[in-house]
């Protein structure tokens, strides 16, 4: 069973973090709309559906991806890297524990979940202005025990690492080169976003499926050239506050034992 595990969009969603974005007007009603409709993509590509409440006093709490990293082992609460989000991890404890054992991680080390991009047993940690460089080694041990590594990776321009490159197919990774040099990353078979697309690299693979922004048609068009399933999303008024399509979810196969749990909630 594929887990979705996602946060209603908070009433106080207009007041969210930016870094990189100049603050616009954002339509919190329209946001909680698309966020629904985001929430109806994955459940019609074949996801169990894990929706949490709302978090009034957290605007960026529907950003769940940043509070966890969830592997095959277990699953890593992480420390936000801006203290008004650090509240949240708390929250997504009691919905990961009945699928993994948890670890922590802990003061000083920052890391959000958005900076973390698992490509087979590597895991590849975006050195941003979220996540402190200690961070890569702080991950590492807690993973290393299952066959896991954590390597840094620098980045330019952008909020996350997730931001610069996602996974789209197996050994296939959509990039914006201007933000990330890919090379880093070993050898991937590489689908660079149009120029005139920069926000264009953040996709969500399930499956053989990419949930992906529809406002970026020309890079879309990219993908489907070389054979990728695109599932398009309106999350115009989510970007406004620099998330992604995969910054809303927390996607991952449950184990018999979780899979039971779920099924009792």
């Amino acid at each position: 069973m594929t887990v979705a595990i996602t946060r209603e969009v908070s009433p106080s969603f207009a007041a969210c973090q930016l870094t990189h974005l100049e603050r616009a007007p954002i339509d919190v009603a329209l946001a909680m709309l698309q966020h629904r409709r985001y929430e109806e993509s994955l459940v019609a590509l074949g996801c169990d559906l894990l929706r949490l409440p709302a978090e009034p006093a957290f605007p960026d709490a529907v950003f769940v991806e940043d509070t966890a990293i969830v592997l095959d082992e277990l699953a890593v609460i992480t420390r936000p890297g801006a203290e008004s989000r650090r509240g949240e991890t708390d929250t997504i404890v009691p919905a990961l524990r009945p699928f993994r054992p948890l670890g922590r991680l802990g003061a000083p080390v920052t890391l959000d979940g958005g900076d973390v991009l698992r490509i087979g047993r590597t895991l590849f940690v975006g050195l941003s202005s979220r996540t402190s460089p200690e961070a890569v080694s702080a991950l590492e041990s807690l993973v290393a025990p299952f066959g896991y590594r954590a390597v840094g990776v620098p980045l330019t321009g952008c909020l996350h690492l997730k931001s610069a490159i996602t996974e789209v197919a197996d050994n296939t990774v959509l990039v914006n080169p201007r933000w990330v040099d890919v090379t880093r990353l070993g050898r991937l078979e590489t689908v660079e976003v149009d120029p005139a697309e920069p926000y264009a690299a953040n996709a969500l693979k399930i499956g053989r499926t990419v949930v992906y922004p529809d406002a970026h048609q020309r890079t879309r068009r990219r993908l489907e050239r070389v054979g990728v399933e695109v599932h398009p999303v309106d999350v115009s008024e989510l970007a406004k506050a620099e998330g992604g399509v995969t910054c809303c979810s927390l996607v991952f196969e449950a184990t018999a034992s979780g899979a039971r749990v779920a099924s009792e909630r």
